[in-house]
C-alpha cells in the first residue's frame, strides 16, 4: 500500500530530527550529495552514441563499452558522432575504438581450464595479490568513481569493487591476516557515503542510482581500528546510510502503519551495463517501459538480479516486479544496521543511541509479523499486491538468523525448513525454481552459504550449519581440483560450476574465495 502524503511528511519530519540529534550525523543527507556529485553515467554523457554501441551489440558484453576510458572530451567525441555519424556497424566501431580505450577482455572459464599447480588454501592466498587493487582516481570522462582505499575487486568482468561482495571477501581476508585491505575497503566505502550520500552498486557512475544490501556495518566489525576520529568518521557514515534506505521509494508503510523496505532504484531507465538485454525485456512486457526498468534496476539493487523472487508469474522476467515486494533480506541488514548504530553511538558516548534502538525494536516486530510464513516456516518477502507472502522458498529465509532478528522458535523452524528443502547434495539452494535466471535453482551462491551458515551456528543448529559448509567446500575443491578456477556461482544439485543470467560465468572470484577460505577455519575443514 503506498504510503500517503501525511506518513511522507511525519517521515520526513522523523528523520529530519533524528539528524538534528547532536552527535549522530555531520554527514550531508543524500539529496545534497547527490546535487554536489557531477558524475553522469555513460549513457548520459554519450545518448545517441551509447544507445546505438549497445543496441547494435558492437560488443558482446554490454559492460565493455560502459568501462571504457574516452581519450577526448566527451562532448567532443558525441559531437563529432552527430556530425559524422557512422552508418554500418564496422564504421561504428571503426570510431569507438579511435575515441575510447576499451578495457581488457577476461579469460574464460570454460575455454582455460588447467589443473592445479598448488592447494586450495595456497591459491586463494596468492588471488588475494591478484585481485588487489590501489586507490582509484578517475580519467575525467571515464565511468569509474574515486575510491580512496587499497581493494580487492571481484574478477572477471567486474572489474571495479563491488558493495555486497566486498563482505564476504573481507571474511577470507580476515583469515589471511590482509588487515590492510580490509581497512582500505572500510575507508573508502565510507569515502563513497561521504561523496555520494550512499554505497553505491558498485564504484561506476552507472552503478549510483542505487545501492546493494547493506553490509557496511558488518564490514566495520572486521576493522581493528580503535582510533576514536576513524570511529566517529565511520558512524557518522552509517547514519548517512541509514538516512539513505529511510528516504523516497525505499520505503514502505505496511497495512498496520509500521515502516520497512524495499529495494528501489532512483532511475527508470535500461541499466547501462545490460542496456539491450533491458530493452528487449520491457518489449516482452505489456507494462510501460519505464515500469519494467525500474523493476530490473530494483532487482540489480538486491544482488539477486535476477530471480523468481522477483517474478510475478514465477517464471518469466518480463513480469519482473521488485518494488511491489517488501523483502526480507533487506529488513533483516536494516535491522542489523540499526543495532550496530545505537551499539556505536553508546561506544562513543554520543546521543544518538536511543532513536537507533527503538527503530530497530519496531523493524523486528514488523518483520515478524509481516515477512514470517508460519504455515511453511520460513521468511521470505511480503507482496504488497496479494497481500501475502510471496510463494517459494529460497535462501532469504536465513538472513533473520543472521542478523540474529529471529526468536530461537522461529529459528528452529528455519532450520528445519532450510534442512528439509534447501540443502543439496553440494551447498544451498538459492531458490527451489529453476528458471534459467542465475538466482534460482541449481545455483549456489558463496554469500547465502555464509548466511545461512552462521546465522544458523549462532542458534545452536551447528549440524545443517556444518552440512552446508562441508558441501560447499566439496564444491570448490572438486571445480578447482578440475579447472584450477575458483568462480563466481556453483551449481549444487549436480556439483559442478554454475550458469544462467546475463554474461558468462566468471572466475576469481573474490567471495567464493574469502568464504570458502573462511569455512576451512571456521569448520576446520581442511584443505
Amino acid at each position: 500500500m503506498p504510503r500517503t502524503i501525511t506518513a511522507r511528511a511525519r517521515l520526513a519530519l522523523g528523520i529530519a530530527t533524528l539528524l538534528l540529534v547532536p552527535g549522530c550525523a555531520t554527514v550531508p543527507p543524500p539529496e545534497e550529495a547527490l546535487r554536489t556529485d557531477r558524475a553522469r553515467s555513460p549513457a548520459q554523457l554519450f545518448g545517441p552514441l551509447f544507445a546505438q554501441v549497445q543496441m547494435r551489440q558492437l560488443f558482446a558484453d554490454g559492460k565493455t563499452f560502459v568501462d571504457a576510458v574516452p581519450r577526448h572530451d566527451p562532448q567532443a567525441i558525441l559531437a563529432d558522432y552527430r556530425a559524422h555519424t557512422p552508418r554500418t556497424d564496422a564504421a561504428l566501431r571503426a570510431f569507438v575504438l579511435a575515441n575510447f580505450d576499451l578495457p581488457p577482455a577476461p579469460s574464460s572459464v570454460v575455454d582455460q581450464p588447467a589443473r592445479p599447480t598448488r592447494p586450495l588454501l595456497a591459491h586463494i592466498r596468492a588471488l588475494w595479490d591478484d585481485l588487489a587493487r590501489p586507490p582509484v582516481v578517475p580519467v575525467p570522462g571515464s565511468s569509474a568513481l574515486e575510491f580512496s582505499g587499497a581493494h580487492v575487486v571481484p574478477g572477471g568482468r567486474f572489474r571495479e569493487i563491488y558493495y555486497w561482495d566486498s563482505y564476504f571477501t573481507m571474511l577470507g581476508l580476515r583469515e589471511d591476516r590482509r588487515q590492510d585491505l580490509i581497512e582500505g575497503m572500510i575507508d573508502g566505502f565510507v569515502g563513497l557515503v561521504e561523496r555520494h550520500g550512499h554505497v553505491p552498486n558498485g564504484a561506476r557512475t552507472y552503478y549510483l542510482s542505487r545501492s546493494q544490501p547493506p553490509f557496511l556495518y558488518a564490514m566495520m566489525d572486521l576493522s581493528d581500528a580503535r582510533d576514536p576520529a576513524v570511529l566517529a568518521r565511520r558512524l557518522d557514515a552509517l547514519i548517512a546510510e541509514h538516512g539513505y534506505w529511510m528516504r523516497g521509494g525505499r520505503v514502505v508503510r505496511m497495512p498496520d502503519g509500521s515502516l520497512l523496505n524495499r529495494y528501489w532504484d532512483d532511475r527508470d531507465t535500461p541499466r547501462d551495463e545490460s542496456y539491450r538485454e533491458d530493452v528487449e525485456t520491457a518489449r516482452a512486457s505489456t507494462r510501460p517501459p519505464a515500469t519494467v526498468y525500474r523493476h530490473l534496476r530494483a532487482a540489480a539493487e538486491s544482488g539477486w538480479d535476477f530471480s523468481s523472487r522477483w517474478l510475478s508469474d514465477g517464471r518469466t522476467l518480463a513480469t519482473i516486479d521488485t518494488t511491489n515486494l517488501v523483502p526480507a533480506d533487506l529488513n533483516s541488514l536494516l535491522y542489523g544496521l540499526e543495532r550496530a548504530i545505537a551499539a556505536r553511538c553508546r561506544a562513543l558516548a554520543r546521543p544518538c543511541a536511543t532513536p537507533f534502538e527503538r527503530q530497530a525494536a519496531a523493524r523486528r516486530v514488523a518483520v515478524e509479523r509481516w515477512l514470517w510464513d508460519e504455515a511453511e516456516g520460513r521468511y521470505g518477502d511480503y507482496d504488497r499486491k496479494a497481500r501475502r507472502i510471496r510463494p517459494g522458498v529460497s535462501a532469504v529465509t536465513a538472513y533473520p538468523l543472521f542478523t540474529r532478528l529471529a526468536s530461537e522458535a522461529r529459528a528452529a523452524r528455519v532450520a528445519a525448513t532450510i534442512e528439509a528443502k534447501l540443502i543439496a547434495p553440494g551447498g544451498l539452494r538459492t531458490t527451489t525454481i529453476a528458471t534459467g535466471q542465475q538466482w534460482d535453482a541449481p545455483n549456489g551462491w558463496a554469500p547465502l552459504q555464509w548466511i545461512a551458515a552462521d546465522g544458523l551456528l549462532a542458534y545452536g543448529h551447528d549440524g545443517p550449519a556444518r552440512k552446508i559448509a562441508v558441501r560447499w567446500v566439496g564444491t570448490v575443491q572438486r571445480g578447482y581440483a578440475s579447472s584450477g578456477k575458483l568462480v563466481e556461482k556453483y551449481d549444487v544439485e549436480t556439483v559442478r560450476p554454475g550458469g544462467g543470467g546475463e554474461y558468462p560465468l566468471q572466475d576469481g572470484f573474490g567471495w567464493t574465495n574469502g568464504v570458502t577460505r573462511a569455512m576451512l577455519s571456521r569448520w576446520g575443514i581442511g584443505d
